[in-house]
């Protein structure tokens, strides 16, 4: 019997592994869905150049999952932006719960990776977003004319050090052993580069300031001398933490073995202690974490997957649809690319077209424009995006309004639909923007009923200031999911700004981190939330 709603297997998590494991498992002719809460690609998309991949030029860490992606989609595999919030393995036919609903499927393979680990010196939390951080890419330039520490002395460390330099007026690593513990090629980049101090058998005690980081202690662990360093009067620094990843195993805790560390228990088929739930890549024991293995990791879990999958097909009676092959991606080479007037690409062109086939009501792109590059900007991407659907109007607003440039949604009727993005919604925002714009015209993205009430029973006025980077990987899933609540609630009112066109912003609420949201001019806070998460914040 063909089940329509279901999957033969669903992957949790859209990095090498997890999409290597897509491709083979689709290539075979199973039903395969990834489900990505974050950014598809990993935690290597943050890297600038992958030199040590097979058979590939160096590019960066984007380009190369952005390859992988597109080959296991030619194969028919499925994608899915979504908050994985649990596994259920009660029955045959298992069961995973996600921000955007449950899903059914034979198997499941667990490829989330791992997190950015906190060291917990004093004053690493209070500084968070004010002088702290753990993503070179999303918070370096903030720091730009500063000194910078960074913490570690591994792969991440010395990469990012050197990224730093075209920021920071000088960087100071503090590395707790004796060398690095990276490929000598990559530590010898941080060794060469005349803009680095090295600091060895060091650590940081702790990090104090008052709304900005002012002072650092640090000292050497062998001879236990103490170190301070003070900002010059009026200034402040930054730290940027590289000391390792912690798996990302909580949704299997209780169900599968795990480690003393967390990491998940496999056998050599890649299958853990829970019958149908398979592990790869960072979340597994190995002594080698590299996009290699991970990739190898993926196709040996796919492949002794199959086997499973296909006992499972007899034993259930059940059966998935075929999954529907694209052309070849090698086909399509010369017809992927946008022209040089163009900023969406043919491959783009369908995935929008995709979501907008789903838009039920019209809305209005309302522009206000000054005499900076980024309206120009601003009114490409409206204009390109408008030119796809009958469901998104554009017009230039006029009127003696602050803060421009900007793009204010509003309804049919003419009325503001609660979200306004300033500056020009590219990079990482593109996607959370046309989600937004889909939750707006839609019945939008599934959320728990039970959320969906609270959500909609809120009775006072809410304004979330909501501050991004384009290049920032964890911004996007906060501007969805409060694009989401002012879809659902019209009390709820949304503004994002772009720091890089809004410095203002970013000195008023010494931002030196993002993402950055402001709930009714409270506190200033950090970090990607998803809607519950937000939701609370507001009821509390």
């Amino acid at each position: 019997m063909i089940d329509k709603d279901l999957y033969d297997a669903i992957v949790i998590g859209g990095g090498p592994a997890g999409l290597t494991a897509a491709m083979y498992l689709a290539r075979a002719c199973y039903r395969v869905l990834v489900v990505e809460k974050e950014k598809f690609g990993g935690q290597i998309t943050i890297t600038a150049e992958v030199v040590n991949y097979p058979g590939a030029t160096p590019q960066s860490g984007e380009e190369l999952t952005a390859k992988m992606r597109k080959q296991a989609e030619s194969f028919g595999a499925e994608f899915m932006l979504a908050d994985v919030t649990e596994l259920d393995f009660s029955n045959e036919v298992k069961v995973v719960k996600t921000s955007r609903g449950d899903l059914r499927a034979l198997g499941i393979l667990l490829a989330t990776g791992a997190h950015p680990r906190q060291l917990g010196f004093e004053g690493e939390e209070e500084f968070k977003g004010h002088g702290v951080a753990y993503c070179a890419t999303c918070d370096g330039e903030f720091y730009t004319g500063k000194e910078v520490f960074v913490v570690g002395g591994g792969f991440a460390a010395a990469e990012e050090a050197v990224f730093l330099t075209r920021y920071a007026s000088h960087v100071t690593m503090l590395v707790r052993e004796d060398d690095f513990t990276c490929a000598k090629e990559v530590a010898d980049k941080a060794r060469e580069n005349k803009h680095i101090t090295i600091l060895t058998n060091t650590e940081v005690v702790s990090a104090k300031g008052d709304s900005v980081l002012r002072t650092l202690t640090y000292k050497n662990n062998k001879t236990g001398e103490i170190f301070n360093y003070e900002a010059s009067d009026g200034d402040t620094f930054g730290i940027f933490v590289f000391a390792g990843y912690v798996p990302s195993t909580d949704l299997v805790k209780g169900i599968a073995q795990l480690n003393p560390q967390g990491y998940v228990i496999t056998d050599e088929s890649k299958q853990t202690t829970m019958t149908g739930l398979y592990a790869a890549g960072d979340v597994c024991i190995k002594p080698l974490r590299q996009v290699v293995t991970a990739t190898g990791d993926g196709a040996i879990a796919a492949t002794e997957m199959e086997k499973y999958l296909s006992k499972q097909r007899e034993i259930t009676g059940l059966s998935t649809t075929m999954p529907v092959k694209r052309a070849s991606v090698h086909q399509e080479k010369s017809q992927s690319k946008a022209s040089n007037n163009e900023l969406l690409d043919e491959a783009m062109k369908q995935q929008l077209n995709a979501v907008f086939e789903k838009m039920t009501e019209t809305l209005t792109l309302e522009m206000y424009l000054d005499e900076r590059e980024v309206s120009q900007e601003l009114q490409a991407y409206m204009q390109a995006l408008s030119s796809l659907t009958d469901k998104l109007i554009i017009r230039e607003g006029h009127g003696q309004v602050k803060e421009r440039p900007y793009v204010q949604i509003r309804k049919a009727n003419g009325e503001e639909a609660g979200f306004t993005f300033h500056g020009a919604p590219g990079g990482h925002e593109f996607t959370s923007f046309v989600l937004t714009l889909y939750n707006m015209a839609s019945s939008g993205q599934p959320i728990d009923p039970s959320l969906k009430s609270t959500i909609e029973s809120i009775n006072k006025d809410v304004h979330m200031t909501i501050m991004v980077s384009l290049s920032c990987t964890m911004c996007p899933d906060l501007v969805v999911a409060a694009g989401r609540l002012a879809s659902l609630n019209e009390h709820i009112h949304v503004d994002v700004y772009d720091l890089n066109h809004f410095t203002e912003l970013k000195d008023k609420y010494h931002v030196m981190s993002v993402p950055c949201f402001i709930i009714n001019d409270q506190q200033p806070a950090f970090g990607k939330k998803n809607v519950e998460q937000l939701t609370s914040l507001i009821m509390n």
